[in-house]
């Protein structure tokens, strides 16, 4: 068994999933045993070791490899320790076929594998970077509202390159989509259900936004495309109104899921959305955000230290991805950033999540064979 793949279900096995998906003091929430766990597993190699505290029993964690000389240039490992729930035997790793599975095996916490592997190997090396100072930070809270990040950008941290750990089978990401979650709402008159005529049916009123939204604005977005990632889309994910059958409903509200490209904005989101529905005659009460903002990321393939990772792996061209993960917010917070890890994001969430065991080991290799080349 390699260091990589020990170090991996060793993670398995500690529970961290996000709170927000849990019971109160539930056993298997929060972050805390695992960010413990790596930082005993970092000072051992050497490395630098802190806490950045995010909330209560919650904290980022950061190893430095500090360099030989003056710190001239800062890159960061920034994998996130949260998981979401699974049953209990997903919390037990196991292997087949050359697989391990289990919950966080894929996401993300086969990249805090291979990144805090190879950071550790090179400390214990003794090859310490000349001018450049990596950072492993371990973020808590990607899965939910992305605290960790959000905390980490805030805190004034400079860095000239975020390796944002997340599966993307290896590949080079410079761009991903944005999230914008918003609730619209719909408001009519209530009656008898035996006198409908006498209301105005708040579900009837929403079916008709909800039928345009999938069509017809679903199409305009189609036309409108990004180089790597293609167009934006919308899905109608939750749909809530009346309370029984024979009352004529008065509000009716739908959770909307808008996948938005560089250059969109929520305003300008906003705006065409409520252009439509006012063309079509169709009235809403309410827009809201049910979230932080979760902006689009592109980064610019051509930075020197982007243009130097994708040289180091052997790939020509970046790629593009559909999800939002914490790349973005440190990237709006002014660090360079783009993502990339082993696993692919069809493993992520399912009920049974795995990772090759060869994609660890080239992973690892890959990123200490980066790492090196600043030694």
């Amino acid at each position: 068994m390699t260091r990589t793949e020990k170090l991996l279900r060793e993670l398995v096995a500690l529970p961290s999933v996000n709170p927000a998906f849990l019971p109160a003091r539930s056993p298997r929430a929060g972050e805390q045993r695992v960010a413990d766990f790596l930082a005993a597993t970092a000072a051992r190699a050497g490395l630098d070791v802190e806490f950045q505290k995010v909330a209560p029993g919650r904290s980022n964690l950061l190893a430095r490899l500090s360099p030989s000389g003056k710190v001239r240039q800062r890159i960061l490992l920034a994998p996130h320790m949260d998981t979401v729930n699974a049953a209990d035997n997903q919390f037990t790793p196991s292997k087949r076929n050359g697989r391990l599975f289990g919950r966080g095996a894929c996401d993300t916490k086969g990249s805090v594998a291979t990144m805090m592997t190879a950071l550790c190997e090179l400390a214990e090396a003794g090859h310490r970077p000349a001018e450049t100072e990596i950072v492993f930070v371990g973020l808590v809270d990607e899965e939910h509202k992305q605290a960790g990040s959000r905390a980490l950008a805030a805190s004034g941290l400079k860095a000239d390159l975020a390796i944002v750990g997340e599966p993307t089978r290896l590949e080079v990401v410079t761009a991903h989509k944005g999230t914008l979650w918003l609730e619209l709402e719909t408001r009519g008159k209530s009656a008898h259900g035996s006198w409908p005529e006498l209301g105005r049916n708040a579900i009837h009123a929403m079916a008709r936004i909800v039928d345009l939204l999938q069509t017809a604005y679903s199409a305009r977005l189609r036309r409108r495309r990004h180089w790597l990632l293609g167009c934006g889309t919308v899905s109608v994910g939750a749909i809530c109104g009346g309370s029984q059958a024979n009352i004529v409903p008065d509000r009716c509200s739908i959770l909307i899921d808008r996948r938005t490209l560089p250059g969109e904005t929520e305003a300008g989101v906003r705006r065409e959305l409520v252009g439509l529905l006012r063309r079509k005659h169709l009235k809403v009460a309410c827009v809201k955000r049910n979230f932080p903002p979760c902006y689009p990321l592109e980064t610019d393939p051509k930075l020197p230290l982007v243009a130097r990772f994708l040289r180091s792996v052997g790939q020509r061209q970046p790629v593009g991805v559909r999800y939002f993960c914490d790349a973005s917010v440190l990237a709006h917070g002014g660090i360079p950033s783009m993502v990339f890890g082993p696993g692919d994001i069809a493993q992520a969430h399912t009920a049974d999540e795995w990772i090759s065991v060869a994609a660890l080991e080239r992973g690892r290799m890959l990123l200490r064979g980066f790492l090196e080349s600043f030694s």
